[in-house]
């Protein structure tokens, strides 16, 4: 299989451009994030970092940005908030109406420590600042949406975004922690049950659901309400649920991991980005998006923050994406007779 990146073609019926990806058309239809934007603070065996740019929202938006050009964001940061970055989100065609910025205060910062498998963190400080009382206001121009992803925010929130549109988009996605499992299961659960894919890890799945079986875990999760079930393994790969269907994609082993912080919500924006840019909620569409969000978060760890997401061309993730397909892909002669 053979993947390109064609030239850039203009559709006049929705006044867009669209793009030939994979043998697909990509339409730019409007992808809402509603996550935060952050300062973060990190610390693995491989260096550490004062104070950077960090938050689902950031790293959803960045990573969606490379298949979408009609994003638009919902959040909020303080004052401390570099206007440079916000530059650059806009640069991306990244629609900023939504975020608030509030006058004499400060954006939330989030400080960790990853132990030598990188995969388990402690946390250091975690400074709510804007978001302690973060009301998602839904600008005008952002009603109609066609895809919503949800990053993680408490269940509150992700629920008033819900209820605050006034059309249902095509598909919505949602991402949540352990910590809301904690303190708020009942209200997580209410959550859950309006959205259409529900992304989250296998620890966290676990925790959900009851049971150490993913198959098993991902049947009850999915009685919960949502039709689709990403697991999401790190290292890994991912799983892919819907009906009586699976799918496994492998993570692309890699020499070094520097920063594995934002591999998450870069996956679920290069996966929706994708979703919103092909208009296709299908399971064979779907498989690809999770190839194309894979791609995107092995790009993610090999700096910290953001700093890889924002160097990388759309030849570079073209290349990566290739290297994922020639994992998996082999021809085997019949053994059986």
């Amino acid at each position: 299989m053979k993947l390109s990146l064609k030239a850039l073609h203009y559709n006049p019926v929705r006044n867009i451009e669209c793009t030939i990806f994979a043998g697909v058309k990509i339409l730019d239809m409007a992808l809402l994030t509603v996550g935060s934007v952050a300062f973060d603070a990190i610390e693995t065996p491989f260096g550490k970092t004062d104070k950077i740019i960090g938050g689902a929202g950031t790293y959803i938006a960045i990573a969606a940005s490379f298949y979408n050009n009609e994003q638009n964001i919902v959040s909020v940061v303080g004052e401390d908030f570099p206007q440079e970055m916000l530059d650059q989100l806009s640069a991306r065609k990244v629609n900023l109406q939504g975020l608030q910025i509030k006058a004499g205060e400060k954006t939330f910062f989030w400080s960790g420590r990853y132990h030598n498998d990188m995969n388990s963190r402690d946390t250091l400080v975690t400074e709510l600042n804007v978001l302690e009382h973060f009301d998602p206001i839904i600008p005008t121009s952002y009603q109609g949406v066609d895809y919503l992803m949800l990053g993680n925010l408490s269940p509150q929130v992700q629920k008033s975004v819900i209820e605050r549109l006034e059309t249902r988009p095509k598909l919505i996605a949602m991402d949540t922690m352990n910590f809301w499992m904690d303190i708020a299961m009942e209200a997580l659960k209410e959550t859950i049950s309006m959205v259409d894919l529900l992304i989250i890890n296998d620890e966290e799945a676990r925790q959900l659901s009851g049971e150490y079986s993913l198959v098993k875990a991902s049947k009850i999760i999915r009685e919960m309400g949502p039709k689709y079930l990403i697991i999401k393994k790190g290292e890994h790969g991912a799983l892919l649920f819907h009906n009586n269907k699976m799918f496994y994609a492998p993570a692309l082993p890699l020499e070094e991991v520097f920063d594995p912080t934002g591999a998450g919500d870069t996956f679920a924006g290069g996966f929706m980005g994708y979703i919103a840019s092909t208009d296709d909620t299908s399971f064979e569409n779907m498989k690809r998006a999770i190839i194309n969000g894979s791609a995107l978060a092995s790009f993610c760890v090999e700096e910290f923050g953001t700093t890889r997401l924002m160097n990388i061309t759309k030849k570079d993730l073209q290349e990566r994406i290739e290297e994922f397909v020639a994992l998996t892909n082999f021809e085997m002669e019949q053994v059986i007779g």
